[in-house]
């Protein structure tokens, strides 16, 4: 019966990938915020060649490391002006069309978004839902939770926002 179970275990490992992201960014003025997908109304957005959006970047590095295809930064580097200002969601669909083409299929994403400011307990679900829908996944494989720094640090200053993720990839085993 143990060998069984080790072995069915053994399966899971070659089938199950996590990956996990981080992304931090500066307040800036003039921009818009964009966050987990959504535009929030805040008297500063956050810096960034794109939109900015430190939700969604973290995601997507967390999506590329369970698939082992490098990071945000590789798949659109900074100097690369076809993606100066470009929605992140759209980034987003981009880098999952890709793991969907090579096989992988999302079993859930899990964001943590640390901020002083703005309140973001009233903007948890339509971020949710912008997500899900990047994704083309059920709003149920999407966990997003915020938290603050109780006022220590830079982000605890307001002087930005920092956005964690982890994802859980999976794929036939005879990949």
């Amino acid at each position: 019966m143990i060998g069984a179970a080790w072995s069915r275990r053994e399966t899971i490992r070659a089938m199950l990938r996590v990956g996990s992201g981080l992304d931090v960014h500066a307040f800036a003025l003039d921009v818009p915020l964009w966050l987990g997908g959504i535009l929030i109304p805040h008297s500063h957005g956050l810096a960034g060649h794109s939109d900015g959006d430190v939700a969604v970047h973290a995601l997507i590095d967390a999506l590329l490391g369970a698939a082992g295809r490098g990071d945000i930064g590789e798949w659109f580097p900074s100097t690369d002006e076809r993606w100066r200002r470009t929605r992140s969601t759209e980034m987003l669909r981009h880098v999952w069309s890709a793991l969907k083409d090579d096989d992988w299929r999302l079993e859930n994403v899990d964001l943590t978004i640390v901020a002083a400011e703005p309140r973001l307990a009233g903007y948890r679900q339509p971020m949710r839902l912008a997500i899900a829908d990047a994704l083309t996944c059920e709003i149920g494989q999407v966990s997003l939770k915020a938290t603050t720094t109780d006022g220590m640090g830079a982000i605890g200053r307001a002087e930005g926002i920092l956005a964690m993720a982890t994802a859980l990839l999976w794929r036939d085993d005879d990949q």
